[in-house]
């Protein structure tokens, strides 16, 4: 088999079969394919697309790539969530301990954030001796006795999404349908869950800009989760502004724990009840989506879901008293408000660039060797479809530095656009595919 017979057979718009897909694979993981034919095969896919089947077999090659986790021996239905990106996203922190708080067990494997914030590993971080290194066995017994855990990626999970990725991204290859799912869904299926609940967003501050492009990506990746033999669900949600209020490590961990105790963003937790209802049913442990939003709002009013958040917090190490008293959380020197220069109403805020102020100040990395400050972001005050006043306040920054701080204010007041007259009719969530 010839590398160049592959690049000619998809060039010429035929199907490539599910032995030449393995052999790409295998051997660009191995090192035996100059990038060169790849970046040749990646545009001849651009173009000429992928089948179903395609992509199916596509994905278990990335998968079979590397190391996959054998969650076996964690008792119940593993249900894992996974979201496309976005600014202010702090679904998992809120998410994770209302569903284990009804016995189904979350076993989640994280990154750090590469981008405007931290990933939920940084965010954990906020709390004091928080640790997510533990050996393979003490991750599945904390998960066993606690029902949650969140450990950082071992082993090498999809090593060839790593180098494909890579290389998409300077050949002007990323924005193909089954090139995007392939790559999301090798991670979450070699991490080795039995149903996934997909968080796609669409908007302004997410990576695909239309609801069109949402729902293909949508309906591609349920395809590949369900063809697999992963049942898969998947909610396409708003990002045309930022989730919540807040947007930082630090910050954001405060609203995921106002969110427990009921006093959180109505956006932020309608989003969690919906995914929420569908991890719920996907482990059978509801009949429906209503029932299940109706136990998983008992979890917020009964306390439950904040009492396993502290266990939870307490059973890697991290100091739970955190969560009674936030403002031991790590916090910036300097607070400022930032007030509206004119009156009228919030008719977008420009989700992405809050994002990269926020990163400015500190929150995010620009690169892997960025040092992330947990303390800093942005906390708004206003939101989509919310009448102000010349000199209300729009938001807050939180900086460690004076000079970003006046920086960051100057370039948040550019980024809210106010009109006289608007109608707010964005949905938080546009679509379920199942």
């Amino acid at each position: 088999m010839r590398m160049y017979d592959l690049i000619l057979k998809k060039r010429n718009g035929e199907e490539l079969t599910t032995e030449e897909i393995n052999y790409f694979i295998e051997n660009y993981t191995q090192g035996n394919i100059p990038d060169y034919q790849v970046s040749a095969l990646l545009m001849a896919i651009f173009f000429q697309k992928m089948t179903e089947r395609e992509t199916v077999d596509l994905t278990m090659a990335i998968v079979n790539s590397g190391d996959t986790l054998d969650l076996s021996k964690i008792e119940g239905i593993k249900v894992d969530k996974h979201s496309t990106g976005g600014v202010g996203d702090t679904t998992t922190l809120v998410l994770a301990p209302m569903v284990a708080s009804l016995g189904i067990p979350v076993a989640k494997m994280s990154g750090r954030g590469l981008g405007h914030t931290g990933g939920t590993i940084d965010k954990l971080e906020s709390f004091e001796g928080f640790s997510v290194e533990m050996s393979e066995d003490e991750f599945i017994s904390n998960v066993n006795m606690h029902k949650i855990a969140v450990g950082g990626q071992t082993g090498v999970l999809a090593p060839a999404d790593k180098k494909l990725y890579a290389l998409r991204d300077v050949t002007a290859t990323v924005d193909n349908i089954s090139l995007i799912a392939s790559s999301i869904m090798s991670k979450k299926i070699a991490a080795g869950a039995d149903a996934i609940v997909l968080d796609v967003k669409v908007g302004d501050g997410a990576f695909m800009k239309t609801p069109e492009d949402a729902q293909a990506l949508a309906e591609e990746m349920v395809k590949i989760g369900n063809g697999v033999g992963r049942e898969t669900r998947a909610v396409i949600s708003d990002m045309d502004q930022p989730l919540g209020f807040a947007i930082g490590n630090a910050l954001e961990v405060k609203e995921a724990i106002s969110t427990l105790k009921g006093e959180g963003p109505a956006d932020l937790l309608e989003l969690c009840l919906t995914l929420g209802s569908n991890m719920v049913v996907l482990a059978k442990k509801a009949e429906d989506l209503n029932q299940a939003r109706k136990m998983l709002m008992d979890t917020i009013s009964n306390g439950s879901a904040l009492a396993k958040f502290k266990e939870f917090i307490d059973a890697q190490g991290g100091d739970s008293s955190f969560v009674d008293f936030p403002d031991k959380l790590p916090k910036a020197k300097y607070i400022i408000p930032v007030e509206s220069d004119r009156d009228g109403v919030v008719e977008k805020i420009n989700a992405q660039n809050m994002g990269l102020i926020a990163m400015e100040l500190g929150a995010g990395r620009a690169t892997k060797e960025s040092e992330i400050d947990l303390a800093v972001g942005i906390v708004l005050s206003k939101k989509r479809g919310d009448k102000i006043s010349k000199g209300d306040i729009l938001a807050y920054v939180h900086a460690n530095d004076v000079e970003k701080a006046e920086k960051a204010k100057q370039q948040i007041i550019k980024n809210f656009v106010i009109s006289k007259n608007y109608i707010n009719d964005i949905p938080l969530i546009y679509n379920i595919i199942k």
